[in-house]
């Protein structure tokens, strides 16, 4: 991907910017003495995994967003040569959720560069082929490009038949912002590509949601598309038993960590 139009920068949101928070946290325990993105999986980091992950599509421009245990990130960075890739950090001294930490990092992503950067949540495992969400984005000419599953969850967003946000379902209560006729009902997965282009309409100030954000576009006729990844490998590391659930898939060449 080395067009002027690919993906090649991410942002890695830590502590704080699961893009999925409004349905779960970390528990406590795992991170008392370190960051989310130094909790370990089969003896891997999840920084170390994403990291890894990333580089198999061509990515080495990463700005990571810090907290919690801010300098704990830094260092092991350090300790490791930045993994060989180009790592900014983007600390956050109160937490801005998952909007106001991407807005936070702008200066990043409005260098001279790509039109276009992912956003992985770092507690996200999984085998969604980023190449080709980058093709849909680029097709569809979309602000932003959400990669989605059908998968049970009390909390989804709502696509229309081509394939465009208009709403999303808490616990069953429907909330559409565009008129849709039988929206469908899927479940996003904390790994979106967006344009540049989203810093000039992003408007709320201090701490906000993506989500929300993506919601008001919606409802002002911005394109956020859905990317529907089908049965692609999804492991969300929120608990402790997802984190001994990915050891064993991983042990068992489930997930192929890179």
């Amino acid at each position: 991907m080395s067009n002027s139009k690919s993906a090649q920068r991410s942002r890695l949101p830590d502590e704080g910017h699961d893009s999925c928070r409004w349905a779960r946290h970390t528990p406590a325990p795992l991170t008392n003495d370190r960051p989310k993105a130094l909790v370990e999986v089969a003896g891997r980091t999840l920084l170390d995994l994403t990291l890894a992950r990333l580089r198999t599509f061509d990515i080495f421009e990463v700005v990571i967003n810090t907290h919690h245990h801010a300098e704990m990130i830094a260092d092991y960075l350090d300790a490791h040569g930045n993994f060989g890739m180009q790592i900014a950090l983007s600390p956050e001294p109160v937490l801005l959720n998952t909007g106001g930490g991407l807005k936070n990092a702008a200066a990043f992503f409005l260098t001279p560069g790509p039109a276009d950067f992912l956003v992985h949540n770092v507690d996200v495992l999984s085998t969604i082929d980023i190449t080709q969400m980058l093709r849909k984005h680029t097709a569809t000419g979309a602000l932003a490009t959400l990669a989605v599953q059908s998968r049970a969850t009390s909390r989804q967003l709502l696509f229309d038949s081509a394939g465009q946000l208009c709403g999303r379902q808490i616990s069953g209560e429907t909330q559409l912002v565009r008129v849709a006729a039988d929206p469908q009902a899927l479940a996003f997965s904390g790994i979106h590509i967006l344009s540049t282009r989203i810093f000039k309409r992003l408007t709320e100030e201090g701490a906000f949601s993506i989500v929300d954000a993506y919601l008001r576009l919606a409802a002002e006729g911005e394109n956020i598309h859905a990317f529907r990844a089908g049965d692609a490998y999804w492991c969300d590391l929120g608990r402790p038993e997802s984190i001994d659930q990915a050891a064993h898939e991983i042990a068992a060449g489930r997930y192929p960590a890179p």
